[in-house]
């Protein structure tokens, strides 16, 4: 064993000139290295590659058909699955790679979607689901994470020892475990990631070859990958910032006038980047939109968040059918937000309200959730001399509303509505009453979407009040008990309110015959990047508005050191529960090893400031370069979500983690490894002679190792029964494993 003089390490600060680097070296070998890894080395390294993929097959398909019933989000993930297969169009905040990848799984093995995961608890076996195949597939690329964060160690340079720490962290954690084995996105999210990662250190090795095939094999792979880690979540925009990081790293040291490039062969190596490491990932990421929408061609449960035009797009939606509406036609208006009729009745508003506000004590308008024939208005033009009888009704005409039933005007006026003072009350006027307030009664039709000319269910509109300058409008809230439990309609100041849209759903009277001259146009077509950029907005304002508390909620914060978890299920009868939480252990070394890291740094940097070199260049080079890389990759894919107001959850934290665990492996070497195995990089054609290193791998270094390894794995088992939920635990099992008061475990009393 190298004695501590002789290690490459100095473990004291020595005040001395910093070591020359392999191209200063006055002193050259004789050849250069291709490889400094032994071919028993390669095969001992192939030899633990195996058995930790067994092992992380084993963990990930372990009674994977428990439970047999729906599992927390399944529910979505599931259901979009299904209407991938049925081919009705569907919203969801996420990219749809993901998703479409379960599909194809169910297609595969025969499932034909007539399952749409309703409920959590649902019984997949009555309801005849092939729901192993389609866990399959997650609980495979999950398995299938942990050879990649090995190989990913192997290729920046630690040694097998350090490689398998890694992967034994990844394959034991209860999170990753629980989270990849059901019918969700994150075992896909977190596999592309490391793929990306691991490409990316390939990509990097490369570098003094640069141009060469294998350089853009490795660069374009990257790419791919980052495009299809983004194609599954949007959150896979931190992976981008990660090699970005990288990258621009790269380029800043390239620009170096010592590197002796032009300013030509650099624009090369700039451009270079930007078709393998921009383009191809937007490619990519088009690429599946294109498909997403080529195969969700039918009307779905998600055409009510696209625009009228996108709906034209879709088959059997009422949008392409619309029918246009003109003036003395009798139409219903539907609420776009809450989906309520405008609707009045023979009834008035009471004089004097609870609060002592007193009103007008007109007629009732209000909105009503149920078909009724006091949900009809007609349309009039505002013009009693000129009634425009069979003309279509266009974007900003001014108009009437008459209600049929009550044959009375719809009115707004300067009275406060009964449950908002700030807003007007909307009542209506009697045709037997003299012309005095016809001002009252007039309104504009301002069309949001749909063309420019009125039509049943594809125009959302507003109604704009000529006299006051209000807007039509409801809310949730509802009149009471003299208003019959129905919505308040009131006039909304605020005019930019995206829920003061109306659409008309029917024409009433018209026959057959002239619903089927107006109806069944062809299915119109759109430019799929305007359908693109349209669906990307509703995805970004969608995500960011899901602000609604929810009881298994968690703040970034929290996550590293493993505060709260969530129930994912339970059953009553059996007192079986899955209940996502990490592994305690290794989270709590992995957040601990950040912090080593931080000091590690700190001292090296501060010792250097004052003349003294304690790290070896290569050992500093790789600290730096290889374990600073992947502190990169922890802070961008955790920090970020520091800044997001949306409801977020303990398993947002799963990519921070896996970097988090090969930082702690790095730890672990970095103290127990004396050295570093290098050169690991490619030679090229201008690559001077290199000196063989080897690390010294000790015997405390395997002992720890093993240490660490089986109290991980511990901890993993003693947590296994709430990650798989395929046994109960007692009252006072449940007790004990109750390390933290959030923990908020089922059946614990």
């Amino acid at each position: 064993m190298a004695s501590r003089e002789s290690s490459l390490r100095h473990r004291t600060a020595q005040q001395k000139e910093p070591l020359l680097t392999h191209e200063e070296d006055h002193t050259e070998p004789k050849k250069i290295i291709t490889s400094i890894f032994t071919s028993k080395e390669q095969f001992n390294s192939l030899l633990t590659l195996a058995g930790l993929t067994a092992v992380a097959l084993f963990t990930r398909f372990y009674k994977i058909y428990e439970p047999n019933e729906v599992v927390f989000d399944e529910v979505h993930f599931g259901k979009f699955a299904s209407y991938y297969l049925r081919g009705s169009y569907f919203f969801d905040v996420h990219p749809p790679l993901a998703k479409m990848m379960l599909a194809a799984m169910g297609y595969f093995i025969g499932y034909d979607g007539h399952f749409l995961f309703d409920s959590i608890g649902d019984s997949y076996i009555s309801n005849n689901v092939p729901y192993i195949g389609l866990r399959a597939l997650p609980a495979f690329l999950g398995a299938m994470t942990v050879p990649v964060v090995y190989q990913t160690m192997r290729e920046a340079g630690f040694p097998i020892v350090t490689c398998t720490l890694a992967g034994l962290f990844v394959t034991f954690d209860n999170m990753l475990v629980t989270q990849t084995r059901l019918i969700l996105l994150d075992s896909m999210l977190v596999f592309f990631m490391v793929c990306s990662i691991f490409s990316y250190v390939k990509f990097y090795k490369t570098r003094n070859n640069p141009f060469s095939t294998k350089w853009w094999t490795w660069m374009v792979a990257t790419g791919f990958f980052i495009g299809m880690t983004t194609s599954v979540k949007m959150v896979g925009l931190f992976t981008v910032a990660t090699v970005g990081v990288a990258v621009l790293w790269d380029l800043w040291e390239l620009l170096d006038i010592r590197r002796k490039l032009t300013m030509q062969e650099f624009m090369n190596h700039f451009w270079a980047r930007a078709v393998g490491l921009i383009l191809v990932p937007v490619v990519v990421y088009l690429f599946w939109f294109y498909i997403h929408f080529a195969i969700l061609t039918h009307s779905g449960p998600g055409d009510d968040f696209m625009s009228t035009e996108f709906q034209e797009t879709l088959q059997g939606n009422s949008m392409a059918d619309g029918i246009y509406i003109k003036y003395g036609d009798n139409i219903t208006i539907k609420h776009k937000d809450t989906s309520v009729y405008l609707h009045s009745h023979n009834h008035q508003y009471p004089l004097r309200y609870d609060d002592g506000r007193i009103s007008s004590a007109g007629q009732q308008v209000t909105g009503y959730s149920h078909a009724d024939i006091n949900n009809i208005w007609q349309i009039t033009s505002d013009d009693p001399n000129n009634l425009k009888i069979g003309e279509q009704v266009n974007d900003k005409d001014i108009i009437r509303l008459l209600h049929v039933s009550t044959s009375s005007w719809l009115l707004a006026h300067d009275v406060a509505s009964p449950t908002m003072s700030t807003n007007e009350e909307i009542t209506t006027y009697s045709t037997n009453e003299d012309g005095s307030r016809i001002n009252e009664t007039t309104f504009q039709i301002i069309l949001e979407s749909g063309g420019e000319k009125l039509r049943t269910m594809a125009s959302n509109f507003k109604l704009l009040h000529m006299d006051t300058k209000v807007v039509v409008w409801t809310h949730s809230q509802k009149l009471p008990e003299w208003g019959f439990d129905q919505q308040e309609v009131n006039g909304n100041k605020n005019l930019i309110q995206k829920s003061n849209l109306w659409l008309s759903d029917s024409i009433e009277g018209k026959n057959a015959t002239e619903i089927e001259a107006e109806a069944n146009r062809p299915v119109k077509k759109r430019n799929f990047f305007l359908k693109f950029l349209e669906l990307q907005g509703k995805m970004i304002s969608h995500n960011a508005g899901l602000t609604a508390s929810h009881p298994y909620q968690s703040g970034p914060i929290e996550w590293p050191f493993l505060i709260k978890g969530i129930s994912f299920w339970t059953q009553n009868d059996t007192r079986k529960q899955i209940y996502l939480i990490g592994n305690p252990l290794g989270m709590w070394l992995a957040i601990g090893s950040v912090a080593v890291i931080a000091g590690i740094t700190g001292a090296d940097v501060l010792s250097r400031r004052r003349g003294f070199y304690p790290l070896n260049q290569d050992v500093q080079r790789r600290f730096y370069n290889a374990t600073g890389f992947f502190v990169v990759g922890w802070i961008l894919h955790y920090f970020p979500f520091f800044l997001m107001g949306r409801a977020l959850f303990l398993h947002h934290y799963m990519p921070a983690l896996v970097f988090s665990y090969m930082l702690l492996a790095a730890v672990h070497g970095f103290i127990f490894v004396e050295g570093v195995d290098g050169p690991i990089s490619d030679p090229g054609p201008e690559t001077r002679p290199r000196r063989a290193q080897r690390a010294v791998v000790s015997t405390e270094a395997y002992v720890t190792a093993a240490m660490v390894a089986l109290l991980h794995v511990t901890a993993f088992m003693y947590f296994a029964p709430l990650s798989y939920g395929t046994s109960a635990i007692d009252v006072e099992g449940l007790t004990h494993r109750k390390l933290l008061s959030k923990w908020e475990f089922h059946f614990a009393k």
